[in-house]
């Protein structure tokens, strides 16, 4: 055996060593977004818990996420990317340890904000890290990889918490949900600290404090009243809110041009928005994680309130999706190259069929194998074009932007699936107000589902051609 062979061999190992460390982060971090929903009622008997506590324990993780997952990833860019990595994960590990042991509500929903923070620190700088060392087609499969864990991550959230809640482990209920993160997070610590890639960071770039506050400010007054609108009926500072969202974007949009005009370190850098693909790749990123946060809720409270069965069946229900999504993911790679940038618009278009059949089998009011087969659809509708979005969308980025597009593509994936749920789960409560009305809510529901995935598949077509790519194609 030549050395050369012995040198690519345990190169080829670090690097999966490298991957297993970072999408291991991403796991646990969107499995607690999922966990918690499942363990809420036990959490509300036990803590003796308000509707709007109950509400915040949930949203508290998914607000503090949002807000920071873009400063998260300049905080790598400055500070260095493991630093960062390490550091998310230390206070998602700790938050989750605080979290399991709370006392009161108004505890839990302290520490979930901290997990969330965690979490904002440790995540973005996973799509950095395979930007920065991965290439060609070992990056095309990692980010394949890294989309699998995401609805991964989602679905055993769901069936772990109900598992857990159920088992009620030496009679600690709901406790296990969260303290399952702690060895999860040593071990993740540990690991990191071996295979991380040092980097010292990049000092000269500033953190840009005005676009972070006026970017902070839109994304929680866009997330708030959805996260918590419909909980409490809708009340007139939850419009306003929305609108002030709006306000606020648009005030980021002018510190940040005025910043990059007078030599700043804008937080989005106007040349990253004009990377030929990656503003396209994030609207239909946007209506891709929408419809998944949606159909999430939709499934979980279709069986759940309006057939009658637990937590785990939900879970369950979805599976065939999750493994879809899973092989679709991790081979679309091996389709011809000239059908990649097709791939994206294909599979959100292969969504519509499965949400109209999905339609019809809510429609008759109880489980089907047609159902399980239209769910199947959906994942490997998903699974088709979620991967792709990645790969194409960031293709273009120069790695010098890397940790910017990284927090970008992070934020829109968290807002669109908290804007599917509030949206489609609006829709749906707003329908259904028995278990009775759950045929025909479900209908409507997903009717809703199939134009979004319409609307994602029309504008993922502005994704660019691999020929027009510096570099070449990454897949």
């Amino acid at each position: 055996m030549s050395d050369n062979t012995v040198v690519a061999r345990d190169a080829e190992t670090s690097s999966r060593g490298l991957l297993a460390v970072l999408l291991t982060g991403v796991f646990i971090a969107i499995l607690d977004v999922a966990i918690a929903n499942v363990a809420a009622p036990s959490i509300g008997t036990d803590l003796h818990a308000s509707g709007a506590e109950l509400q915040l324990v949930v949203a508290g993780y998914i607000i503090t996420y949002a807000v920071l997952l873009i400063t998260g990833a300049r905080l790598g860019d400055l500070a260095g990317r493991r630093r960062m990595f390490l550091t998310g994960a230390a206070v998602f590990t700790a938050a989750s340890l605080a979290c399991g042991v709370a006392w009161t509500a108004v505890a839990l929903i302290v520490f979930r904000f901290v997990q969330g923070a965690g979490a904002a620190l440790m995540v973005p700088q996973v799509l950095s890290l395979i930007q920065l060392n991965f290439a060609g087609t070992a990056r095309a499969k990692a980010l394949s990889a890294y989309a699998t864990v995401i609805a991964g991550g989602a679905i055993v959230g769901q069936i772990a918490g109900g598992v857990l809640v159920s088992a009620d482990i030496f009679g600690s209920e709901w406790r296990p949900v969260f303290l399952v993160n702690v060895p999860i997070g040593l071990v993740l610590l540990i690991a990191g600290a071996r295979t991380l890639p040092k980097d010292p960071g990049n000092p000269s770039r500033k953190l840009d404090l005005p676009g972070l506050a006026t970017l902070s400010l839109a994304v929680i007054a866009l997330v708030l009243p959805l996260v918590l609108g419909h909980e409490l009926g809708w009340p007139a500072w939850t419009w306003v809110s929305l609108v002030l969202s709006v306000l606020f974007t648009l005030a980021f949009a002018l510190v940040e041009g005025r910043s990059g005009r007078t030599g700043g370190s804008p937080l989005v850098p106007g040349r990253l928005l004009r990377a030929p693909g990656l503003a396209a790749g994030a609207l239909a990123l946007l209506a891709a994680t929408a419809n998944y946060g949606g159909i999430l809720f939709l499934i979980a409270f279709f069986v759940q309130r309006g057939l009658g069965h637990g937590a785990l069946a939900a879970g369950l229900v979805f599976l065939p999706s999750a493994c879809a999504f899973g092989f679709a993911s991790l081979n679309w790679g091996k389709l011809p190259a000239r059908w990649h940038r097709l791939l994206p618009s294909a599979g959100l278009l292969l969504t519509m069929p499965a949400l109209v059949g999905l339609a019809l089998a809510m429609d008759a009011g109880h489980l089907s194998v047609w159902m399980e087969v239209c769910i199947l659809l959906f994942g490997l509708g998903m699974g088709s074009a979620f991967s792709p979005l990645f790969a194409i969308s960031l293709r273009k980025v120069p790695p010098a932007n890397a940790a910017d597009a990284s927090g970008v593509l992070t934020t829109v994936m968290q807002l669109g699936q908290v804007i599917g749920v509030a949206v489609f789960g609006s829709v749906l409560l707003n329908l259904m107000h028995a278990p009775s009305d759950a045929p025909h809510a479900g209908f409507v529901t997903a009717l809703l589902m199939a134009a979004t995935g319409v609307l994602g598949a029309v504008i993922a077509l502005g994704l660019p051609h691999a020929n027009n790519a510096p570099g070449g194609s990454t897949s």
